[in-house]
């Protein structure tokens, strides 16, 4: 793995231990984020428009797209159970609210299954660092977007090699320790956490992939208390 791309045999495994990660994926998510991950969500949020098309990369079992109100969403994931657990959870808090209904797309971001100029907004919240290749997704990304449309990210932060290393220990040694307790065995799917992690980039590195990509106004925040980035960039 390096910082663009992850091999095609560890992406499957990747993969699997994703989807056997389900049923205490807000768990830990909360647990390794100190209970910020909320906030995080609420963040991303309130950069997407009101109106307009939206489009989550990577939703993972809906933990983000159950409390996007009044807007018009499509959830895509490569994981099928993701999606399936993703229509149970986010479906009937929808429809309570009288929001549209949820298009669940199955695909991943470097082959995106949609026209281009689909969307106005796109975001991708803690699957960034798993995409097989960074570079073409956010290619593809550019292309569905329509002009002036919205890209957020936001993902576990790497400011520096000192900063990485810490970040590394921390999920490590503290969330790994954590997730062998709630697995109840030491080859938990959460240690891929770690692995996707040691060989994401820096901040910078990202913004640059950005900006070459082709996205304008690429800016990136490192948010408190230091654990995760939230990249902004838009469509030309």
């Amino acid at each position: 793995m390096d910082t663009e791309k992850i091999g095609a045999e560890e992406w499957d495994e990747l993969q699997r231990n994703l989807e056997e990660s389900i049923p205490v994926y807000d768990r830990i998510n909360r647990f390794a984020t100190l209970g910020q991950v909320s906030r995080w969500r609420r963040m991303v949020r309130d950069e997407l428009p009101q109106n307009g098309r939206i489009l989550e990369v990577g939703c993972g079992p809906g933990s983000f797209a159950e409390d996007v109100a009044g807007r018009n969403l499509v959830c895509l994931d490569p994981i099928p159970e993701m999606l399936r657990i993703a229509e149970a959870r986010v479906g009937p808090k929808r429809a309570a609210r009288g929001d549209s209904a949820v298009e669940f797309v199955e695909g991943t971001a470097e082959e995106l299954p949609f026209e281009a100029g689909s969307f106005d907004a796109v975001c991708s919240l803690f699957s960034f660092r798993d995409w097989y290749d960074k570079r073409a997704g956010l290619a593809e990304v550019l292309r569905v977007l329509k002009p002036g449309g919205t890209l957020v990210i936001v993902d576990p932060a790497k400011m520096n090699r000192l900063h990485g290393i810490l970040g590394w220990l921390w999920m490590r040694i503290w969330v790994g320790a954590y997730a062998r307790l709630i697995f109840r065995r030491s080859d938990h799917p959460w240690r891929w956490l770690a692995k996707t992690y040691a060989s994401f980039g820096t901040t910078r590195d990202y913004v640059k992939m950005l900006e070459e990509v082709g996205f304008v106004d690429v800016r990136a925040k490192v948010v408190f208390p230091g654990m995760a980035t939230i990249w902004y960039a838009s469509s030309p």
